[in-house]
């Protein structure tokens, strides 16, 4: 009887053949030397080799494929643990938590200005007992998890490793990444809660503490994909969130900590937009000038901190609520771009998301156009197929040296934090996005559906709708749990996160307990509050 083979050795087996549908055979790299046109000075060198303008590592894609991460949460716990067992059913790689508005700025779901918004973005988390209830019967041991989260990213970590713990999990194996990107809220987003240094404070204190308790944890997703929602260009994108690495990794080194014990735990998460070749070459520009940065002006040692790791998304903002069809189209050129220009894990959008959250058909469609580029386009067969294409090595240059340019420009106003607490960097943006909406407006810039090859009728389709019966009984369990947990442990909690937030001492230790101890996310943002007050932005004229 002959042995069965798993879908993953299969799959593997086929990616080993390496040929195209023809029987023409792939050579596992291509170089300017094996097509006879190497020349030294102008060689591009290899993948996984500095500055790593051909990828991070030198097999790529023929040695694993990108993880395939589907960014979902809505409602209540449960209904997203649903959703979640169910595509990681259907083949998904790794989790992605999308939380609600009230989670990501430190509000429990009864506060008054929570009212309406609770589970409507994302999925309510108010404590412990919604973080277990999230990964039930989910072994974190043996799944990646990204949670996009920033001014409550040391609450919701602390909850993660508090689920891990009660599992039974070996958190030296935990693996997987908290956004933790602050600076970007106060540029782009606008889900901040502290002023810049006390929360900058935060970054470097979850930078410090996974670097001992979770080894394997990416401890912060540097985003330029928020910077380019907001309507930025490519070069603006990859300048920015350059910058505002720049500026963690100095606060880390000014924190004490030493840049090759957290370099190697930094990584990236970029837009993937229309345009294939200026987003593959964006991709590349953005590698290459990181190695650069890291080597050059950090002087970092091990090689790993050169390393430009990202999680790429479809962008969102180009989806249109006309003709949503046509969005299954640009998603997949927006993925194939990512992949192209080397990506490390990647979520698809759903073709609903103009209208509203995704419908579990819509979500299916975006997992399996990625599974479709995977197995079906050819394109992980070959390291690094779009290297020596004229056009994107010249996109490539001028997108490394139009970001350099805006990096000085951004070192000549005194740094990041002085350059966003200027509002330059918020300024350049809105200049950005107001050009391209004058474009559309002219038709300059063609939206299919929305400016031109407008549908004489628009056909709906099904749609998701959040029951108001779920932020009802969010509050009630909330209020069962505030009734029912010991409150002088509580108490202590409190007291010694407040005690610790006035000195320089670690904060989470003092979270990790507080939330065993069921606090609040709101309770404990709360306490923070008090310590370090709350940022208020100033209006730039």
């Amino acid at each position: 009887m002959s042995e069965t083979k798993s879908p993953l050795t299969e799959a593997k087996e086929r990616r080993d053949r390496f040929t195209t549908p023809s029987g023409l055979p792939l050579e596992r790299l291509y170089t300017e030397e094996s097509l006879g046109r190497w020349d030294p000075e102008e060689a591009l060198g290899y993948p996984g080799e500095f500055p790593y303008t051909r990828g991070i590592y030198p097999s790529m894609y023929r040695g694993r494929l990108w993880t395939i991460r589907q960014y979902a949460g809505f409602g209540s716990a449960a209904e997203s643990n649903q959703r979640y067992r169910y595509l990681l059913s259907k083949g998904q790689s790794g989790l992605s938590v999308a939380f609600d508005l009230p989670t990501q700025i430190g509000m429990d779901s009864d506060h008054a200005l929570a009212l309406g918004e609770v589970g409507k973005v994302g999925v309510a988390i108010d404590s412990l007992e919604d973080m277990e209830r999230l990964f039930d019967g989910i072994p974190l041991e043996k799944v990646s998890t990204s949670m996009t989260i920033n001014a409550t990213a040391a609450i919701l970590l602390s909850l993660y490793v508090a689920v891990a713990k009660k599992q039974g999990a070996n958190l030296a194996k935990l693996s997987g990444t908290v956004q933790n990107d602050i600076l970007k809220e106060y540029i782009a987003r606008g889900t901040y809660i502290y002023p810049v240094r006390p929360a900058m404070r935060i970054v470097t204190d979850i930078f410090a503490w996974c670097r001992d308790s979770l080894p394997k944890w990416n401890t912060i997703s540097i985003s330029g994909y928020h910077i380019r929602e907001a309507g930025s260009t490519a070069v603006q994108e990859v300048a920015f969130t350059l910058a505002d690495a720049i500026a963690y990794v100095q606060a880390a080194l000014d924190a004490g900590l030493d840049v090759d014990h957290f370099a190697p735990q930094l990584s990236f998460f970029f837009n993937a937009h229309n345009d294939l070749l200026e987003e593959i070459a964006k991709y590349r520009a953005a590698r290459r000038l990181w190695a650069r940065l890291m080597r050059e002006r950090f002087h970092a040692r091990d090689a790993r901190s050169l390393l430009l790791r990202f999680h790429a998304q479809t962008a969102g903002s180009s989806l249109t609520a006309q003709q949503p069809e046509n969005n299954i189209v640009r998603v997949a050129i927006q993925a194939l771009a990512a992949v192209l220009g080397g990506c490390q894990s990647l979520h698809t959008n759903s073709l609903d998301e103009a209208l509203a959250l995704p419908t579990e058909d819509a979500a299916l469609i975006a997992l399996r156009t990625q599974q479709i580029i995977a197995n079906e386009t050819g394109v992980a067969n070959t390291i690094d197929p779009v290297a020596g294409s004229y056009a994107i090595e010249h996109l490539t240059n001028e997108i490394e040296s139009g970001a350099l340019a805006y990096i000085e420009k951004i070192d000549s106003l005194g740094g990041m934090l002085l350059a966003i607490e200027s509002g330059f960097v918020q300024t350049e943006i809105q200049k950005a996005a107001y050009e391209y909406q004058r474009a559309v407006e002219t038709k300059e810039q063609v939206v299919v559906g929305v400016n031109d090859f407008i549908a004489e009728e628009e056909r709906g389709i099904p749609t998701l709708r959040i029951d108001p019966q779920i932020e009802r009984e969010q509050i009630q369990r909330l209020q069962a749990l505030r009734a029912k947990r010991d409150a002088n442990k509580v108490k202590v909690a409190m007291a010694e996160l407040e005690r610790r937030a006035a000195t320089k001492e670690n904060l989470l230790p003092a979270i990790l307990t507080a939330v065993e101890g069921y606090c609040t996310v709101g309770e404990i943002s709360d306490t923070l509050r008090r310590a370090f007050g709350e940022y208020q932005e100033s209006v730039v004229i």
